[in-house]
């Protein structure tokens, strides 16, 4: 396990919605440099953690801090550290992919001087230097990820959060898009927190946390996961620990995959 400084730190995270309790006493953290696969199935509380997380609502216990900054006292200096690549696609299909950044850019109140010269960048390093002009609804599934990747880190955050964010897409770019993730965690040092319901997409992962029904059931090494659970099958362990609320072998655990 990565043993850097937190750049996030969730204590005692609890949610609910009238009755039902979409979060029950969450603890978790993320360091520098590490690539944090959080697991669950449809109704575990992925979405729900990411919504607190991003401050789009509030917990109604719990903390939430990044790079030591509390969301709910200092919610612009929390936030600044923070960036996020959602499960459903945000980018503006009618402007180039150059004016989506820059619109991105301005919102974090950079100059455009050094907004140009970040995006520039970063489109090359993402091997999409010759797409700048081009209008986001030419770019196939994956380059579009990739477009939102680079937005999210424009402003240079210290915690990634990947949200759901292969799905729909092809093998091939899946792929593509978690060694793009590795890079960062080992070039940029930056922590990120990958959710998912693919189990295979854990195996990279210095740790794996696994949540249901609002409850963090497992975090830990994967290793530690197939010992504890006695298999060597990470899709069987994962039916195991939940209950049979997923399925095995990379697959989704239901028709409505994301929580």
């Amino acid at each position: 396990m990565k043993s850097g400084a937190a750049v996030l730190e969730v204590r005692k995270l609890e949610k609910s919605y009238g009755r039902v309790k979409a979060l029950a006493g969450v603890d978790l953290t993320v360091r520098e440099g590490e690539f944090v696969a959080l697991l669950g199935p449809n109704g575990a509380g992925k979405s729900t953690l990411l919504q607190l997380l991003t401050g789009l609502f509030s917990p109604d216990n719990g903390s939430i801090m990044v790079l030591g900054n509390d969301l709910r006292r200092s919610a612009i200096r929390a936030l600044a550290g923070i960036g996020v690549v959602f499960q459903q696609p945000t980018l503006d299909l009618e402007l180039s992919v150059r004016a989506n950044l820059l619109f991105h850019a301005d919102l974090h109140g950079l100059n455009r001087r050094a907004a140009r010269e970040r995006i520039d960048a970063s489109l090359k390093r993402f091997g999409l230097a010759d797409r700048a002009r081009d209008r986001a609804r030419t770019l196939s599934g994956g380059n579009r990820r990739r477009v939102e990747l680079v937005r999210a880190l424009l402003h240079r955050p210290h915690i990634l959060l990947m949200d759901e964010a292969t799905v729909g897409l092809d093998p091939a770019s899946r792929r593509d898009i978690l060694n793009d993730i590795l890079r960062l965690c080992r070039e940029e040092n930056i922590g990120v927190l990958w959710t998912t319901h693919l189990v295979d997409e854990v195996e990279v992962a210095d740790r794996v946390v696994v949540l249901n029904r609002g409850k963090v059931l497992f975090d830990g090494l994967m290793a530690d996961l197939l010992l504890r659970e006695k298999t060597d099958d990470m899709g069987a362990a994962f039916i195991q620990i939940t209950g049979g609320d997923a399925a095995p072998n990379g697959q989704p655990m239901s028709a409505a995959a994301a929580d």
